[in-house]
């Protein structure tokens, strides 16, 4: 229930620009969305080198549970892979191992890569690769939730990050933040981070949660995204202008 909470958002929109932007805000950390977000691989060197500008963490979503796609990301740069949707230990053991190299997993090697500024900084990169790299799990699927003690066990794992969208839609109560099922869910995952020394987060719909789960002991939260700021950002402007040319022709 202690320690300072890290705030976050998402950058969905795959532009560099974006992300320099939003970098500069103050986030703690960012995650580049590759599952839902428009922005492709190839977009990520950008989006990384502009994140690099800030102090925020930079995290990538990747949109598949597979090998390359995680190592091609921390390759880049990318401090912290979210792995969504996981269903199953098993998955969970994958995405570990998929955050490590051998022998305690199955990242590929690569010693010339941006993540070690070109191979200048290998050995401490490789030395210290449990302080640097985040491994972060979704919690998005109800039958995983009879497996929260064994994620929140694995080595290579740090936080336990519910998707409240997700998570209402498989336990068949869809939106519905109050529902006493979501409510237990979300509980379970803040006893089992406790319980193993790891993080709660999770990405909330809206502010107006955020004391709920600061209560429960989330310390990783995340909200909005860089498309979103500018929706909200341009609307606010129509408004004003409209209430404005209102106010001058009465």
């Amino acid at each position: 229930m202690d320690g300072e909470t890290a705030h976050g958002c998402w950058l969905n929109s795959g532009s560099a620009l974006d992300a320099e932007i939003v970098g500069k805000a103050g986030f703690d950390w960012i995650n580049i969305d590759l599952e839902h977000g428009v922005g492709m691989e190839y977009d990520l060197p950008g989006q990384l080198q502009a994140l690099s500008t800030s102090t925020a963490t930079p995290l990538v979503r990747v949109e598949a549970l597979v090998r390359q796609r995680v190592g091609r990301a921390l390759d880049l740069g990318a401090q912290g892979i979210i792995f969504p949707m996981i269903k199953s230990l098993e998955e969970a053991k994958q995405a570990a191992s998929y955050m490590r190299y051998p022998p305690r997993g199955v990242r590929g090697m690569a010693t010339l890569t941006r993540a070690v500024d070109f191979g200048l900084t290998f050995e401490d990169y490789y030395q210290q690769e449990d302080q640097r790299l985040l491994g972060i799990l979704q919690i998005e699927y109800a039958g995983i939730l009879d497996h929260l003690d064994d994620l929140a066990r694995l080595e290579a794992i740090d936080v336990l990050f519910v998707g409240p969208a997700d998570l209402t839609l498989s336990l068949g109560v869809f939106r519905q933040y109050d529902h006493p099922l979501f409510l237990e869910a979300i509980e379970k995952v803040a006893k089992a981070t406790h319980k193993h020394g790891k993080v709660a987060g999770v990405f909330m719909p809206n502010t107006g949660e955020y004391e709920k789960y600061y209560n429960l002991g989330y310390r990783f939260i995340g909200c909005g995204s860089d498309s979103i700021f500018v929706m909200q950002g341009a609307q606010n402007m129509v408004q004003v202008l409209k209430d404005e040319g209102r106010r001058v022709r009465e």
